[in-house]
């Protein structure tokens, strides 16, 4: 075979390559692998305990119960595909119910919708009772307020022990935080205090250890100097304290206009992860601050504004491949009903059925946000009340669990055949595809949705192939086989 160019004649040519590749490599470094919570629930600094999830849990609970007494109901509030094809009778609940738990398959093939219903509402009510927080936010900021010095800096002391307390219980979520206010010249002094009396009294309480997942969120970001300012404090409270450098870790809160685009025109968002200094985890698109500064009026501030899409996009395309969580905003109509039942005095049925169309109208605006948010590739969001745990999860997993025979065709054909272009009905799957799909399945197995026993029959891979997050290593393997 003929050829024109030797190695030494390509190597000026080449050279620069090597070079720019690791750069690249080394700042779009892709998916981590690790366990992404669905939510983040925030909470006033002020109320925090020890064992705050739990609590959280047994209201969530309670409103599930109160408000959705068997899946037909749960179903049809929140608007489950053909939910309304669902016979509202109690006996085709119950012995549904323990069809599905004994032939889960059958009921699966003879009527989807209901197995649907079913499953969710189960797995929904089992999630409130094992794990109803997955994140926590220990919030000094908007859930807070404004308050004297000497009693934010009780409070910042408190909720740091109260932390301590949870990391020996074994009580806290598996994701955990504080948001301070926002380095700006009216609040930074503030800000800073906070953090380091936290800081400082959560180390010296727990023998300097920091929980597992520990972050700590900046809000109202506009300038890259707040992000660096707040990793320079980082590097000074690991050094006072002794923990290793890079322990602490930052999320940074996108809800400005200037966060996205700065006074020269130039995109601001990768100058923001470039100041954080490999410190930042997460981004949180914050829904209510950003369309605000829109001059977009209260009644038209909601998660599904175009101006939100705009934002999230361009967070999107300025941090994919870079390992960064991304986060949607809150829903901020709660599931609260009006009436409130006197001492002494129970409801009227009246009563009851109007706080119970309260809550499901809100429940079903809730869903409908969230699914918008997981169809746009945002995986997490934001929950501001513990009535609404029941539909982050149900949302979650309706959205995993409806397109779970679809995902698993896909992922064991392209499995089988080692990396070679493959149709599944008329869709064409690519390398990135592969590691998309297995990605679908550890979200889905991280948050409950479903089962690992569930997602190796569906997709023929192991345990160890599953849990190695490597759609590469996966396929090397098998080749080596």
């Amino acid at each position: 075979m003929k050829i024109s160019l030797s190695d030494a004649a390509l190597s000026d040519a080449i050279k620069p390559l090597a070079s720019s590749n690791a750069e690249f490599n080394a700042r779009y470094p892709g998916e981590t692998g690790r366990r992404q919570p669905v939510h983040t629930v925030y909470g006033g600094a002020h109320l925090f305990r020890a064992d705050s999830a739990s609590r959280l849990g047994k209201v969530a609970e309670r409103a599930l119960l109160e408000n959705a007494s068997d899946f037909v109901v749960f179903a049809r509030a929140l608007g489950l595909p053909r939910s309304e094809d669902l016979p509202d009778v109690l006996d085709y609940a119950t012995g549904l119910k323990q069809r599905v738990e004994t032939e889960p398959d059958a009921v699966r093939a003879e009527n989807k919708p209901a197995w649907l219903a079913h499953t969710i509402y189960s797995r929904v009510h089992e999630k409130l009772k094992r794990e109803p927080v997955e994140d926590f936010r220990i919030d000094f900021e908007d859930g807070y307020g404004n308050r004297p010095d000497a009693e934010e800096d009780g409070h910042a002391e408190s909720a740091a022990t109260e932390v301590v307390k949870g990391m020996k219980a074994e009580t806290l979520p598996p994701f955990i935080g504080i948001r301070i206010k926002p380095f700006n010249e009216e609040l930074r002094a503030r800000s800073m205090q906070t953090l380091d009396i936290f800081v400082s009294a959560l180390l010296e309480k727990s023998d300097g250890k920091l929980p597992d997942n520990f972050v700590v969120t900046l809000p109202k970001i506009t300038t890259p100097e707040q992000v660096a300012a707040l990793a320079d404090i980082f590097d000074l409270l690991e050094k006072q304290n002794e923990l290793a450098a890079g322990s602490l870790k930052m999320e940074m809160m996108i809800e400005t206009t200037q966060s996205i685009i700065n006074s020269e025109g130039r995109i601001n968002l990768p100058l923001l992860l470039q100041a954080a200094r490999a410190r930042c985890v997460a981004a949180h698109f914050g829904t209510y601050d950003y369309t605000a500064s829109c001059s977009i009026t209260a009644a038209h501030q909601h998660m599904l504004h175009p101006a939100c899409d705009f934002a999230k996009h361009m967070m999107q395309v300025s941090f994919a491949g870079t390992g960064l969580w991304l986060s949607d905003g809150a829903t901020n109509i709660m599931p609260v009903g009006p009436h409130r039942a006197a001492e002494g005095a129970p409801l009227t049925q009246d009563q009851i059925d109007g706080n119970r169309a309260v809550v499901h109208r809100a429940w079903k605006l809730h869903y409908g946000h969230i699914q918008h948010s997981l169809a746009g590739g945002f995986y997490q969001g934001w929950d501001l009340h513990p009535a609404q745990l029941p539909t982050r999860y149900a949302a979650v997993y309706a959205f995993f669990l409806e397109s779970l025979d679809a995902a698993s065709e896909r992922l064991r054909n392209f499995v089988e055949k080692a990396a070679k272009a493959t149709l599944v009905g008329d869709v064409f799957d690519d390398a990135a595809t592969g590691q998309g799909l297995l990605n679908y399945f550890l979200r889905a197995i991280n948050c409950g949705a479903v089962t690992e026993e569930e997602a190796t029959k569906l997709t023929s891979l192991t345990h160890d192939e599953l849990v190695s997050a490597s759609f590469v290593k996966i396929l090397k393997n098998r080749q080596n086989l």
